[in-house]
C-alpha cells in the first residue's frame, strides 16, 4: 500500500506532476479539488461563494480524509489544504509528503497563464496578486516544509522538465523503500 501526497502553493504544478507521475506507475490519480467537484457536485468556486473560505475547508477535510484512505494512490491537494485543522500531520500519518517548491514569481506566471479561476485571486489587480502570493507563501510554508520531502519546481516550463521533476520524486521513493 503506497500513498503519494502532493503539497505545495497553487499553480506549482502539483496536477501536472502528479498526471505524470501517474503515468509512470500505475498508480490511481486524485486531484483533491477534481475529487470535491466530482463528489458535491457543483466546483471549489461556487462553494467558496455560498460557503465562504471557512465552509469550504471543512468541506475539504472531510474529502481528504476520505481520499487519503484509498490505497495506492497519488493526491495532489488543494494549496491551503496542509495550512487548515490537523490535515498537515494527518497527511504525513497517511503517506509521503512531497513539497512542491517554486518561486512566488514564476507562480505567479504559472498562475496567470491558468485558465481555472482561483477564489482567492478573484478581483485583485495583477500588482495585487503578486502581493498576496509572496505574502501567502510566506505563511504557508510553515506548514509546506514540513513534508517529508521537498522538490524544486521552479523550471516546469518544458516537457523535459517536468520529467526532471517527476525523476525526482521517483528517486526520493526508491530511497524509501
Amino acid at each position: 500500500m503506497k500513498r503519494i501526497i502532493l503539497i505545495g502553493y497553487m499553480g506549482a504544478g502539483k496536477t501536472t506532476i502528479g498526471h505524470q507521475l501517474s503515468k509512470r506507475t500505475g498508480m490511481m490519480f486524485y486531484d483533491l479539488d477534481w475529487y470535491i467537484e466530482s463528489r458535491h457536485r457543483t466546483t471549489v468556486s461556487e462553494i467558496f461563494a455560498k460557503k465562504g473560505e471557512e465552509g469550504f475547508r471543512k468541506i475539504e477535510r472531510a474529502m481528504l480524509h476520505e481520499v487519503a484512505e484509498f490505497e495506492d494512490v497519488i493526491i495532489s491537494c488543494g494549496g491551503g489544504t496542509p495550512c487548515f485543522f490537523d490535515n498537515m500531520d494527518y497527511l504525513n500519518q497517511q503517506g509521503e509528503t512531497f513539497y512542491l517548491k517554486c518561486e512566488p514569481e514564476v507562480l505567479y506566471e504559472h498562475l496567470k497563464m491558468g485558465k481555472v479561476e482561483r477564489p482567492l485571486l478573484k478581483n485583485k489587480t495583477p500588482e495585487e496578486v503578486k502581493t498576496f502570493i509572496k505574502e501567502q507563501l510566506k505563511q504557508r510554508e510553515i506548514y509546506y516544509n514540513r513534508a517529508k520531502h521537498v522538490v524544486d519546481v521552479t523550471l516546469l516550463d518544458s516537457l523535459s522538465n517536468i520529467s526532471e521533476a517527476v525523476d525526482k520524486v521517483q528517486d526520493i521513493l526508491e530511497k524509501e523503500a
